[in-house]
């Protein structure tokens, strides 16, 4: 007992200390934490079917469950859908990671460029422009540049500047809205092929053909039709998820160029105090 009671108080310590050690990492896993839940529910669908119990049946019926189902009804079209979902999962992740505000407007940056507009030095402020990667800098570096130097100019290619932002995000996300409206369509024309198929089968057999086969060949059809709507739905969410970040964050910036801007020099107001 004596001995046990240092131990314990020991292994509290250790536990507290453990706790208290800072853990790096965990704000950059936060932020990607909105393409996790978007990707999630993808995944399990498409790659972690989950396979019902075997109904027990002759002459090739179609077994319960959807990766029986899927392993049945697998063509040309089933293996377009699949391609199509995997390059969704991998854009919709690359648009999450590139359309985060602290990529697009560092703060550092942003401070910068509000510190020497205020103080009204354009010539540091457009030598720090030469380096400055931001969307802010983007805008605020096509105004200094303008070749007239008029307010005017300057506010003209601030707008035109902003405009080119919002296009270049806006293409990166364009692509989700083409494969979520593609997806049901593929699906559509699988189901369409499936089903002449079935009828074809049904044809060939003089009318005559088995209840349970027919429905086995109108289960595969639809069947790709299921998967054209899983390929779109998650595409369709997130990029409206996306284009409205798009939007807020091109509004901010605009903002601030707006702001940045009205605070520089121009040439024409400057031969107006003279």
């Amino acid at each position: 007992m004596p001995t046990t009671a240092p131990c314990q108080r020991q292994n509290q310590e250790r536990v507290i200390t453990d706790d208290t050690l800072p853990r790096p990492g965990l704000k950059d896993r936060s932020e990607t934490a909105i393409a996790v839940r978007m990707v999630r529910p993808m995944l399990l669908v498409l790659l972690i079917w989950p396979a019902a119990p075997a109904a027990a049946a002759d002459g090739g019926a179609l077994r319960s469950g959807l990766w029986p189902l899927f392993r049945q009804s697998f063509d040309i079209f089933t293996i377009v859908l699949m391609i199509g979902s995997l390059f969704a999962v991998g854009l919709i992740v690359r648009c999450a990671l590139d359309l985060r505000r602290r990529v697009l407007l560092p703060s550092g940056s942003v401070q910068r460029i509000e510190e020497l507009s205020a103080a009204r030095k354009t010539d540091e402020l457009r030598q720090v422009l030469k380096s400055d990667e931001s969307i802010l800098g983007e805008i605020v570096r096509a105004s200094v540049n303008h070749p007239t130097g008029t307010r005017s100019g300057m506010r003209e290619a601030a707008e035109i500047a902003s405009t080119e932002v919002y296009a270049r995000l806006a293409r990166r996300i364009d692509l989700l809205n083409v494969i979520g409206n593609l997806g049901p369509l593929v699906g559509l024309a699988g189901t369409v092929w499936g089903m002449i198929l079935a009828f074809t089968s049904l044809g060939e057999a003089g009318g005559q053909a088995n209840p349970g086969q027919l429905s086995v060949g109108i289960a595969k059809a639809l069947f790709h039709t299921l998967l054209g709507l899983l390929l779109a739905i998650p595409c369709l969410l997130a990029y409206g998820v996306f284009r409205g970040r798009a939007e807020a964050i091109s509004t901010e910036v605009m903002t601030m160029g707006s702001r940045v801007i009205e605070r520089l020099p121009a040439n024409d107001e400057s031969a107006k105090s003279t």
